[in-house]
């Protein structure tokens, strides 16, 4: 913080606003007084506007960095596993040998659900997108812990945490298994956090399932890419729910429903019906030069980045991860792979997209790995949000630890001035 002012003239009249310094990135002018004096700002999207003060993530798009408490997203993506990136987020260090060890249990002590929680699957129709199941299914858990949601107390704000962390894998997997009709698999305390989630969702009742630890590996890379990436769409839904005092369990439902839009969770999924109108390798070369064309509608979809100007951090880990798992499988030559590869090549050569750096981002790769590994598209924002669940439940948490007020934004109202109702 600094004590820096900016002056704003409107009209006849000059005002002085405080200018504010971060540990990095850039500063911010406090614009809460204009209130006083009868203006707002204007700022479609909240793109120009620091809405909160936060230590948990940081982006720096023009350069490509990512850090969670400081740690690079690289970093954390090579030498850590998500649950040590959870306790992290949650308590803005890394865990020792022994709070590691515990933290991991005490995960593990909670990944069942709810033995009640069985019917509210079957309340919804089989067809039904596995995301309207999750949302639905995640508010319900305040109905189970409703003795245990006081947002003051820091204890029963850590237990949620846990359970939340615990139950998502459990709930991702049943919306799965509930689509296809095979029944539920229960959660194996003998298995790490990516291997039970796979078996929850690849494993059934009649045989014993031995995860693939390179598919476990990619899985745990998955979650750590997601689970946060500072004030997005879906984050500051949940801080805007969480203003109001909302209990957490509703909150995460609102960022879930925040997640599902095309435009934020959508991404990975976009980019297979992509390779899918391409249909063919022959194809590229057509649909390479409609990308070129900005009068022609199609785009190549999981190629740039809004917020990264440079190559996105993550993707760098997923291209990894996913000639990894490609080759494991044995899938080298499926086609739409192949279409992946080839447009990866193009992307990284080709001076139109080098130039202006439109490079594969994370959601490119991801969706190869997990189509690759078997999983429908339909999950894929489900898995993004069973990923993403312990970013937001940080931010939330560091918003209601401190002093907060309720979210209010204003308007720029071009509607009609006073009239009276007409005479009949």
């Amino acid at each position: 913080m600094t004590d820096r002012k900016a002056t704003l003239s409107v009209g006849d009249k000059s005002i002085e606003l405080p200018v504010y310094s971060g540990t990095a990135g850039p500063d911010v002018i406090d614009v809460r007084g204009l209130v006083q004096q009868g203006v707002f700002t204007y700022d479609p999207g909240f793109v120009s506007t620091a809405a909160c003060e936060s230590a948990i993530t940081y982006i720096d798009g023009e350069n490509g960095v990512l850090l969670h408490r400081g740690y690079p997203i690289e970093q954390l993506a090579e030498d850590s596993d998500y649950l040590e990136v959870c306790y992290l987020l949650l308590k803005g260090e890394l865990p020792t040998t022994a709070e590691n060890k515990k933290f991991h249990q005490t995960i593990k002590n909670h990944t069942m659900l709810h033995d009640q929680m069985r019917n509210f699957f079957h309340g919804f129709r089989r067809d039904a997108h596995p995301m309207a199941i999750m949302c639905g299914v995640v508010g319900a858990l305040s109905a189970f812990y409703h003795d245990q949601m006081d947002v003051t107390n820091e204890h029963q704000r850590e237990i949620t945490a846990h359970r939340l962390i615990a139950k998502m894998p459990t709930i991702a997997a049943w919306c799965y298994k509930y689509s296809i009709g095979q029944p539920f698999v229960y959660p194996r305390n003998d298995l790490s956090y990516s291997e039970n989630f796979l078996q929850m969702m690849f494993g059934v009742p009649s045989e014993k399932y031995e995860p693939n630890p390179i598919l476990a590996k990619a899985m745990d890379k998955i979650f750590i890419l997601h689970a946060d990436h500072e004030q997005n769409a879906s984050t500051s839904t949940v801080r805007l729910a969480g203003s109001s005092g909302a209990n957490p369990y509703a909150c995460i439902a609102s960022g879930i429903a925040a997640l599902w839009g095309p435009a934020h969770g959508g991404a990975n999924e976009a980019v297979l019906d992509m390779l899918a109108e391409i249909g063919d390798e022959s194809n590229i070369d057509t649909y390479i030069a409609k990308a070129k064309d900005k009068d022609d509608p199609f785009r190549l979809m999981g190629f740039g980045h809004r917020v990264y100007k440079n190559f996105d951090p993550r993707a760098k880990v997923m291209a990894e991860t996913a000639h990894e798992v490609l080759g494991e499988l044995g899938l080298e030559d499926d086609p739409l792979l192949r279409i992946a590869q080839r447009l990866e090549q193009i992307a990284l050569e080709d001076e139109y997209f080098v130039k202006r750096k439109l490079y594969p981002n994370v959601d490119f790769y991801s969706g190869l790995i997990l189509k690759a590994m078997g999983i429908p598209t339909s999950m894929f924002t489900v898995i993004f949000a069973m990923s993403r669940n312990i970013g937001w439940f940080s931010h939330w948490n560091e918003m209601v630890s401190g002093e907060y007020r309720i979210g209010r934004p204003r308007q720029l109202y071009t509607g009609s001035t006073a009239r009276d109702y007409p005479e009949k």
